[in-house]
């Protein structure tokens, strides 16, 4: 080769016009072969049944629980089922969809020809049918628990309603069980949970609409409220929350749960949750919003308010001197439950004139040998009775009760006689235990338990002005505390008359006559006036 001198070097298609053309020759090509071009799932369906099912196993590749079943439609055309194996009824597939082909093959009837629709109410018996064009929508609709069918000669797939599979049944709640009222709690499957609450209301009011969160599970929830008790700018609000998640799995309502709170760093929950059917519809009834999330019994209940957590559904089905009684022994035991043990350490510590003689040499007697301050003795015991707690949660049942039980007795027992805690801190934090446990709402109680740490830690420090602090901080975050702008301590802050008959004291069911002030709607009336027997009138209602 000669110096100065290059071989010379293919022509290269550097202009637009010639990158064009070769994109539109390989687009030709593919056209030619018969297959569409990728991305699969943002293509239309075709009509030649091979094109298709190439593109279907493409899509679902190496999916080993996507089943096809082929079908002759007529003796001129054929088809193939596809759905996921396990989702599905295989009763309702075998007497809706493959018999009907069966049948009418074996008997020739004379109207199957190559034209007649496969969805002709003579062959086809299923409820919930539809068509789709697009691969995205089919395989959604295959994953979501549908069959598909696809016939050749027809660009479009006939989806089938067959969502099933083995799933929980309808069975008592496990977290909240009651002695008096309904037995039966949500499941995994979300139109069982709609089901039971149509069950309960039975009017068209009650609104759900669905939507889809999840870029890759795709689940589906559903948004529950009665139109006309509602304020309607909630149900904007919620709405938009909904819709601006953008996340690529949902596995329970827990995930929405935070990314749709007012406030996501304060300790307390702003939404209830509950697997109780009959929870939800007496929330909703009061003008708040359900949201139900598919593969999980627990429904989200927003707005909350302190007082929802402190109230079971029970206090409604009893007698109001029933329910008084038992609301008062709640919200005492709440108060044990956060200040007890801060206020053991207070006392021991700087206060011991508060208490009378007899008691304050009875608790230096015991703490005589005790080589902790009360505050460290506190701090061990709590500790140690938590670790107990989640233990008896996280172990089997047979063995978690036994565990937790011995457990406390044992340890509480071995440490008094070991001279490393005294017998009144026993006492003390086998109370405080006891009265969280009276707290209805579990994710309300655990938040009082982990407050009940810092106001001991007040405590330690500065005796019962450290106390005073922690509850006036607290007081003060709870009063700025909203859901859903709503204020989480609404009925006191704000103060409203009307809502007092439902919140330390439950009044008759004849004296709630109008539903909460926040909900923001005209229609707050939910039953008429005087009916506690006397007689009275039916004007308003």
């Amino acid at each position: 080769m000669k110096k100065g001198h290059f071989p010379k070097l293919p022509r290269l298609p550097w202009s637009r016009r010639t990158i064009r053309a070769a994109d539109r020759k390989t687009q030709n090509t593919n056209a030619l072969k018969g297959l569409p071009e990728p991305p699969w799932l943002e293509q239309p369906l075709r009509s030649s049944l091979e094109d298709n099912l190439t593109a279907l196993r493409d899509i679902f590749k190496d999916c080993s629980d996507i089943t096809y079943r082929e079908l002759m439609i007529s003796p001129e055309r054929k088809g193939m089922l596809a759905y996921v194996e396990g989702t599905v009824k295989s009763e309702d597939l075998q007497d809706h969809i493959l018999r009907p082909f069966i049948l009418g093959m074996m008997l020739k009837d004379p109207e199957v020809n190559g034209t007649l629709d496969p969805l002709d109410e003579t062959r086809i018996s299923m409820s919930q049918t539809k068509t789709m064009d697009q691969w995205k929508m089919v395989s959604a609709a295959i994953l979501d628990g549908n069959a598909a069918l696809i016939v050749d000669g027809t660009p479009r797939a006939y989806i089938f309603s067959a969502k099933g599979g083995v799933r929980r049944g309808v069975e008592e709640p496990q977290t909240e069980a009651v002695i008096r009222g309904p037995r039966e709690g949500f499941t995994e499957t979300i139109r069982v949970n709609t089901a039971l609450l149509r069950f309960k209301l039975k009017t068209s009011k009650l609104k759900m609409q669905s939507m889809t969160i999840g870029k890759e599970t795709q689940t589906s929830i559903v948004l529950s409220y009665i139109e006309g008790i509602i304020d309607p700018k909630l149900v904007d609000d919620v709405k938009k929350r909904l819709s601006d998640i953008k996340i690529d799995g949902v596995l329970d309502t827990g995930y929405i749960e935070e990314l749709i709170e007012d406030h996501p760093y304060s300790p307390f929950p702003q939404m209830e949750y509950t697997e109780r059917p009959d929870t939800v519809t007496a929330e909703l009834l009061e003008g708040r919003f359900a949201i139900l999330v598919d593969g999980t019994p627990f429904a989200l209940i927003g707005p909350a308010t302190m007082w929802m957590m402190m109230q079971a559904s029970e206090d409604y089905y009893e007698r109001f001197f029933i329910s008084n009684m038992i609301r008062w022994i709640r919200f005492l035991f709440l108060i044990l439950a956060l200040f007890l043990p801060a206020l053991y350490v207070a006392i021991t510590t700087y206060h011991q004139d508060m208490l009378p003689t007899t008691l304050i040499l009875s608790i230096a007697a015991a703490r005589e040998s005790i080589p902790f301050p009360a505050l460290v003795e506190a701090l061990m015991m709590e500790i140690s009775f938590e670790a107990l707690r989640e233990a008896g949660i996280r172990l089997p049942k047979t063995v978690g009760q036994a565990v937790s039980i011995l457990g406390a007795l044992v340890i509480g027992q071995a440490a008094v006689q070991a001279g490393i805690v005294s017998a009144p801190i026993v006492i003390v934090v086998s109370l405080t235990g006891i009265a969280s446990f009276t707290i209805p709402r579990f994710n309300f109680a655990i938040t009082i338990r982990l407050l009940r740490f810092p106001i001991m830690l007040m405590a330690g420090v500065f005796g019962l002005f450290g106390i005073i602090i922690a509850a006036t901080l607290i007081a003060t975050h709870l009063t700025k505390l909203t859901s859903f702008g709503v204020s989480y301590m609404s009925g006191y802050s704000p103060y409203n008359h009307n809502d007092q008959k439902d919140i330390v004291v439950r009044a008759p069911w004849w004296k709630m006559i109008k539903r909460p002030s926040w909900i923001g709607s005209d229609n707050n009336k939910r039953e008429k006036e005087k009916m506690n027997g006397s007689p009275g009138t039916e004007e308003g209602w």
